[in-house]
């Protein structure tokens, strides 16, 4: 089995499945807990806090823990919206984990109000600067496209939103852990990362949320997470976030080179071996571990069985999508033709990934497709 989904999730690193079972022997108790067994947790748990926000510029009190980025964006979005009407905007594709919940809003009397995108799937720098923000009452965003891997510079609307006091949410989850995010620079409010894009664990991510912020709420219980995230916090899983994080940002430079290498060495070699292919998105700026591309005279879903029955794992697009039979949100957004649209697939890769498992993908995947057209 060749793994190219990567931005699906990651395999977790087994040096940090080694650092979380070092701090579940270490540190077994409540981090609420008053007793020695509870500081030696709150010491750890804390110390993972400062460690993401030390990374991300951010400060140890603006990180909070939850499940996951679909947990953070609801909660961001769910917590700057409440009691409060207006309109949202935002790009067309963005994840599920933004696009349902926006979806409620609109049910809720919301109004909908869209960026666009161009050919390559970037937001127009003009737009952004001079996009009207009559009624705004939220701005939320992708950063590094889950699909297509397209990097988004957001600085012209966080300025302008800022200045107006419009709260903006970015997601985040694609971008930590495979480009440098500066929390601080960004100029967001509030923004979703999780730990499985970056071979850390599932079911830990936190949201990034500005001091000065008011986050309402949406689950009810202690008052752990400054109340906004009430349950017992997940040391084990917090600290093997930290971890992970941590290990990427001192070896990123190394790391991003060989995904960048392995990236542009399967998109060379599909080329060649079917001309007609054709890469969707901006290549200059994009994750350096993301190809999206389209295969015309393919039909998508036909060739994404063909290559699991192959040993090939790859996807159409974001996984919480999965089972959808519309077609790409980002992709029609982008102003792409049917043919494209249909026959478009996205291969992700790793630091885990090798050049033989490049070479041998590129000849799987050349060999399918001129059997299916």
């Amino acid at each position: 089995m060749i793994y190219l989904d990567n931005n699906a999730t990651t395999a977790i690193d087994p040096e940090v499945l080694e650092e979380m079972g070092r701090v579940a022997r270490l540190a077994p108790g409540n981090p609420g807990s008053q007793h020695a067994a509870g500081r030696k947790a709150r010491q750890i748990l804390e110390q993972a806090r400062e460690t993401i926000a030390a990374i991300l510029h951010a400060k140890p009190d603006e990180v909070i823990f939850t499940s996951g980025g679909t947990e953070s964006s609801n909660l961001a979005i769910r917590g700057l919206t409440q009691g409060r009407c207006g309109t949202v905007l935002l790009p067309p594709g963005e994840h599920p984990a933004t696009e349902r919940v926006v979806s409620k809003l609109i049910e809720e009397g919301w109004k909908r109000r869209s960026l666009s995108l161009d050919q390559m799937g970037r937001l127009n720098p003009e737009e952004l600067a001079n996009v009207s923000l009559d009624n705004v009452k939220l701005v939320t965003s992708i950063l590094a496209h889950n699909e297509t891997g397209v990097i988004h510079n957001l600085l012209p609307l966080t300025e302008r939103c800022r200045a107006a006091g419009i709260p903006v949410h970015v997601d985040a989850v694609q971008a930590v852990g495979k480009i440098d995010v500066n929390f601080q620079e960004l100029g967001a409010t509030t923004l979703a990362a999780a730990a499985h894009k970056f071979h850390g664990p599932r079911g830990i991510g936190v949201l990034l949320v500005r001091e000065g912020t008011r986050l309402v709420p949406q689950l009810h219980g202690g008052f752990q997470e400054q109340s906004l995230r009430p349950g017992t916090e997940p040391v084990m899983l917090a600290a093997g976030m930290a971890f992970a994080l941590k290990k990427w940002h001192d070896d990123r430079v190394a790391r991003t080179e060989t995904m960048r290498q392995l990236r542009d060495r399967l998109q060379e070699g599909l080329l060649k071996a079917y001309p007609k292919a054709v890469v969707n998105g901006d290549t200059s700026h994009r994750l350096p571990n993301t190809l999206h591309m389209a295969f015309p005279g393919c039909d998508s879903q036909a060739l994404l069985v063909a290559l699991d029955l192959a040993g090939i794992c790859c996807s159409l697009g974001s996984a919480c999508a999965s089972g959808s039979t519309e077609p790409s949100p980002v992709l029609l957004g982008m102003g792409l033709s049917d043919e494209i649209v249909k026959s478009s697939l996205r291969l992700s890769v790793s630091k885990d990934n090798t050049p033989e498992e490049i070479n041998r993908a590129i000849e799987i995947i050349g060999r399918t497709v001129s059997r299916m057209i």
